[in-house]
């Protein structure tokens, strides 16, 4: 897929998202930009707020949504430019610098002439509003973001900093080039490129430290300035610091106050006290000079240890005005090949490593976690049923990589392509988000998904690590469909908020997914030997007129109590954050229908078929183990019994597994011994064992 191609896809999903949701065109595009720039980490979270209006001498205000970053208060604010044209079209300098003023005005008007007054208590924007003055004094940075379906000027390159009020402005593009990169990248973020020499005269001076005969990796050991690494935090923000080691930081806890101490009243013992920063690249220069070597670029730069030191200099430098002249830091660079096929793997592990004195579980490291490999697996293996006359069944696509339904198409031709969009409909696709999102909400845990993407994939991916160590198999085939009922239940509802001639464009992600987990309350309540029978739904490939008869009624009653004045606290978007929203919702009296019986299930009828589900995984996951073992070989488990008995690490039952593997194919493992094997590996690699 070319970037001509790319652009005539997403036009078509704006289309068709607009047709589906019966939004402007502007709006879907706005929306789509948004769900994937958060899912590749530029943005924390996404919240529509579209206003159009003027203010003072008749100046144009535009603002189309917003994302305020919590780590370090920046606040995103999205302007959208679509045309919508077939033909490709050119955003010139003189047009981007029109338009990234309307945001800015939106913050003056906002501040300094009232334009609350103007505004709908209960709007979106007025929402905005509320946040920026909350937040006033605790925002750092703003940063507009100007989405566009044209193509950049090739004479644009950069824009510089602006300031208002003394905060710091910087506006970025992101044009459709843009996006086609950040959308197929296999990291699933844009790549930072950054270039020391920017930053400091030759660069950061180093010494290569590791010698360790591999082609794998290469390792650097520096010294970088306070004021370099602050710089290079104001330019990329949290974006700098691994996603999954930043779900965990605080700017509150002890260990920054112990930082920002030191930065104010010690700073010349910095370097003694503080332990410094481990980064990863894939791409690494390094220039030669008298003086010795230095650092002069690194391509995918990311902090994987040290962000609370890294943000803690920016802060001190903005909030408390800290001169960070004196303070000099260590930092270790690891270089990673970046022609290897387990580059992402490899960064993951020496993230791991790097911080397992921090408490950081397996769940913050959840990309690679077997619970997506198996819904993966599962995905790409089960069919769909075919409704509507269709005389061929498709797959739902289980996107456990960001870009994975893209970079599918990539290479094939024209005719193998119209067969993979034939059995996989891009209407079919559902990410490890999407998953997360439906799979909290029908936990009843709205006010967690209203928190946003991000908040609410950290909160289900802990939760599924723990239920994977007590009993990996109750994530299975049944699992699997169930959550694609419940996204089908998610955007049907999506669809049908839109419809109703009370909504007014506002704060449907949060009636949604209130509304669904107000229905499996009341249903728990009014009918607490049944549950909903989300097979109904698999299996039909849509939700029955009965439940959505109820929901129409459901979902008009949480809008009346998340919009009521009397509630908790003002802001809609921030109270439905709040667990004491859900608290209320819980409490709306809302009598069921008689007819919503047909689509419910006993619960211990649905407790036999999750039992008999798990019975098939564990059958499912022994053959998949003795496909391993035997694929594997004999010679293998010869070279690792060799080394087992010189480690003395295996139980007398692996012992005998072992050996009935060494003996293939006279001989063969059953699933238990292979499962048992596949653990013995893992035991002998962290002994030392080397596979290869």
């Amino acid at each position: 897929m070319d970037l001509k191609e790319f652009r005539k896809q997403l036009i078509e999903d704006v289309r068709s998202t607009a047709a589906t949701y019966g939004e402007g065109s502007s709006s879907a595009f706005v929306n789509i930009v948004a769900t994937h720039l958060s899912n590749a980490e530029v943005l924390p979270d996404f919240e529509n707020s579209f206003y159009l209006g003027t203010g003072l001498r008749n100046r144009k205000l535009r603002i189309d949504g917003y994302a305020l970053d919590e780590f370090d208060y920046t606040m995103n604010l999205i302007v959208a430019d679509y045309t919508g044209d077939d033909q490709e079209r050119t955003l010139t300098r003189t047009e981007a610098d029109q338009i990234f003023e309307w945001p800015i005005r939106f913050i003056d008007e906002t501040f300094n002439n009232d334009l609350i007054r103007k505004v709908e208590v209960s709007t979106l924007t007025a929402d905005l509003i509320d946040l920026l003055m909350v937040n006033r004094k605790r925002i750092r940075k703003y940063r507009i973001l100007l989405f566009t379906d044209r193509l950049m000027s090739g004479r644009i390159q950069s824009f510089p900093l602006k300031e208002h009020e003394g905060i710091q402005v910087e506006c970025q593009i992101w044009d459709v080039d843009r996006l086609y990169k950040v959308f197929l990248a296999e990291s699933g973020r844009e790549t930072i490129e950054i270039n020391f020499k920017e930053y400091a005269p030759y660069g950061i001076p180093c010494l290569e430290a590791s010698n360790s005969g591999t082609n794998e990796y290469q390792c650097f050991l520096g010294v970088i300035p306070g004021e370099v690494l602050a710089d290079i935090y104001d330019v990329y923000g949290a974006q700098l610091l691994e996603g999954n080691v930043r779900s965990f930081l605080s700017t509150k806890v002890a260990v920054n106050k112990k930082i920002r101490a030191t930065i104010l009243t010690e700073p010349r013992m910095f370097f003694a006290f503080n332990n410094g920063v481990s980064a990863t690249a894939v791409d690494v220069l390094i220039d030669d000079r008298p003086e010795g070597k230095f650092i002069t670029y690194a391509k995918d730069f990311q902090i994987i240890n040290g962000g609370q030191t890294t943000a803690s200099l920016a802060n001190a430098r903005y909030r408390d005005k800290a001169d960070l002249s004196q303070i000099n830091l260590q930092m270790k660079l690891t270089q990673i090949n970046e022609d290897l096929d387990e580059t992402q793997d490899l960064l993951q592990k020496i993230s791991r490593s790097s911080n397992s004195q921090n408490k950081v579980s397996d769940a913050d490291f959840f990309s690679t976690h077997p619970f997506h490999i198996r819904m993966e697996q599962i995905s790409r293996r089960v069919f769909a049923p075919a409704v509507g006359g269709a005389q061929h069944d498709t797959h739902w696509f289980y996107e456990r990589a960001r870009g994975q339904y893209l970079q599918s198409q990539m290479r094939m031709t024209k005719s193998e392509k119209n067969r993979f969009l034939l059995q996989n409909p891009k209407n079919q696709l559902m990410s490890k988000t999407d998953l997360a999102k439906v799979r909290n909400t029908w936990r009843c845990l709205p006010h967690i998904v209203s928190k946003g993407a991000q908040r609410n994939f950290s909160e289900f991916a802990q939760w599924v690590d723990d239920k994977w160590s007590s009993s990996e198999q109750t994530f299975n085939e049944k699992y699997y469909q169930e959550s694609v009922a419940l996204y089908i239940l998610f955007k049907h509802i999506e669809n049908l908020v839109t419809k109703q001639p009370w909504y007014e464009q506002g704060y449907r992600a949060n009636i949604v997914t209130y509304s669904i987990a107000l229905l499996k309350h009341l249903i728990k309540n009014q009918y607490p030997e049944q549950t909903l029978d989300l097979q109904i739904i698999w299996n039909k490939q849509k939700v029955l007129q009965v439940v959505t008869d109820q929901m129409k009624i459901i979902t008009k009653e949480v809008l009346n109590s998340i919009t009521d004045p009397s509630r908790g606290v003002a802001n809609v978007t921030q109270w439905c954050k709040q667990e004491a929203c859900w608290d209320r919702i819980k409490n709306i009296q809302i009598t069921l229908t008689p007819n919503i019986k047909t689509v419910l299930v006993d619960i211990e009828e649905e407790k036999t078929a999750a039992k008999k589900a798990r019975e098939d995984q564990r059958m499912i996951s022994g053959i998949e183990a003795q496909t391993e073992v035997v694929n594997r070989g004999s010679g293998y488990w010869k070279k690792l019994h060799v080394f087992i008995e010189g480690k003395k690490i295996a139980t007398l039952s692996e012992i005998q597994a072992l050996k009935i593997a060494c003996k293939m194919p006279s001989k063969l493992p059953n699933a238990v011994h292979s499962q048992q094997l596949l653990l013995l590996v893992k035991k002998a690699i962290s002994e030392g064992w080397k596979e290869n």
